[in-house]
């Protein structure tokens, strides 16, 4: 989440929140559609007894069971790089989190996926927020999320899904926010 100060008189802050369009993401697209790509046309070159790749010659294979195994393996690879191209697109996750003093109001957007529920937009008043909660977890799967919490409503994340941000980023954006909004920091 990359903090943006946008103020009028110090009365408005937004923070824009990187969504599929993160470096990792593109790695693994580029990854996932070579491998995909590959084993699919092993797969076709063993049944066609034309060599399709560059890198080998895999028309001497049977086609059943190998050449089929190998595009099996391709048609997947190839469904989920596709995904992923889709998502990055999509900027799925993506959006900003605007929290307005003049106005007296607090808005969440992020981009879903293509449908009815494309656009992700939420609003509540500045006067119902009761805190900002920070959750720290370690171990194999860590966790570090900011969070809204809402008077009457469950926690509202702040931060983006997927890779954990460093410990004094999350203090530091929490404590940002919490000044801001004049509320307590909880979970630090």
């Amino acid at each position: 989440m990359k903090v943006q100060q946008i103020t009028k008189d110090n009365l408005v802050l937004r923070q824009d929140v990187v969504g599929a369009r993160r470096p990792s993401n593109f790695f693994w697209a580029v990854i996932v559609s070579i491998g995909g790509i590959g084993f699919l046309l092993a797969g076709l070159s063993s049944y066609l007894k034309v060599n399709l790749l560059l890198v080998s010659d895999t028309t001497e294979l049977q086609f059943i069971p190998q050449g089929a195994a190998l595009s099996f393996y391709g048609v997947a690879g190839t469904l989920l790089a596709t995904y992923l191209w889709l998502t990055i697109l999509w900027n799925v996750g993506g959006g900003y989190n605007e929290f307005n003093k003049e106005k007296g109001f607090i808005k969440i957007f992020r981009w879903g996926y293509p449908g009815k529920n494309r656009r992700i937009d939420l609003d509540w008043k500045i006067e119902d927020v009761q805190a900002v909660r920070a959750e720290v977890r370690e171990g194999l799967n860590p966790k570090r999320e900011l969070f809204l919490r809402i008077k009457q409503r469950r926690d509202i994340p702040l931060t983006r899904v997927g890779e954990p941000i460093s410990l004094s980023q999350l203090e530091n954006q929490g404590a940002e926010l919490a000044r801001f909004l004049e509320v307590p920091l909880e979970g630090l």
